[in-house]
């Protein structure tokens, strides 16, 4: 099975900015397990702006364009640092791909980076994608990376999209401020209700939200990818998901009989 895993700045840090040095070990070790088992696994990972935000010893989110290159410049260096520490404890080899969005938009550029990522999954190594927050503007942003995701899942063909928030999937409501709020267990349409169960942003370092994740599932359930939305809280997760288990909000794609 050919999996893209999608990691939020909430789960791979605290809400100062700083590395979750918990997490991420446990992610990369359970990742590492799935690759092991012979699945094909890449990893789209926010954290390069709030990382760099604890670098720099940030106390809130940039809001100029230019303080939030900075930090991601910071950041990223740091990311990449500590995944290819932590893989390499288990003996594979990650690759970093920075993107914009003009990288998705053109087909000749698309068409390179999809070759690439074929090329990588070829050797064995552990795709890590981001977008190019240093360079990215308004103009050539992808937007956010539960998108980045889902381009990735449907450009690469993937069987299983997984978004690992700090929630624990859809709700008839937001759970934070309403009590009554249900847990979905499976999306099959996405109809205006559901849509109109979104709220706004997630965490104070981070930039999606649930209509963000709503708005890549409509991508890959489009192109036959299945989707769920799950909490990052423990990357163990990851097994029930790979076993089949009920967790967290399965979106079903669109098969063609």
């Amino acid at each position: 099975m050919r999996i893209v895993v999608k990691v939020g700045t909430s789960t791979l840090a605290h809400k100062t900015g700083r590395l979750n040095i918990r997490h991420m070990e446990e992610l990369c070790k359970v990742l590492s397990d799935i690759k092991n088992a012979g699945h094909e696994v890449i990893l789209v990972s926010s954290g390069a702006i709030g990382m760099g935000m604890g670098k720099l010893q940030l106390r809130e989110r940039p809001s100029l364009l230019a303080e939030k290159q900075a930090a991601a410049a910071v950041g990223q260096c740091e990311l990449m640092y500590t995944y290819d520490k932590l893989f390499s404890e288990y003996n594979h080899t990650v690759a970093q791909i920075l993107l914009t969005g003009q990288d998705v938009r053109d087909e000749h550029r698309c068409e390179n980076f999809i070759t690439t990522i074929e090329r990588l999954i070829e050797y064995g190594a552990l795709p890590i994608i981001n977008e190019n927050d240093t360079v990215a503007t308004d103009e050539i942003k992808v937007g956010d990376n539960d998108t980045l995701s889902a381009i990735v899942a449907t450009h690469v063909h993937a069987d299983l999209l997984v978004l690992l928030s700090d929630i624990d999937g859809l709700y008839t409501a937001n759970p934070r401020i309403d009590p009554d709020a249900k847990l979905i267990p499976v999306v099959r349409e996405l109809t205006p209700e559901i849509m109109s169960s979104a709220g706004g942003k997630g965490s104070e370092i981070g930039t999606g939200g649930m209509q963000t994740k709503l708005i890549a599932a409509d991508m890959v359930m489009r192109a036959g990818c299945d989707m769920i939305i799950a909490n990052g809280e423990n990357p163990d997760i990851l097994y029930e998901i790979i076993d089949g288990k009920e967790v967290g909000t399965l979106f079903v794609g669109k098969r063609n009989n």
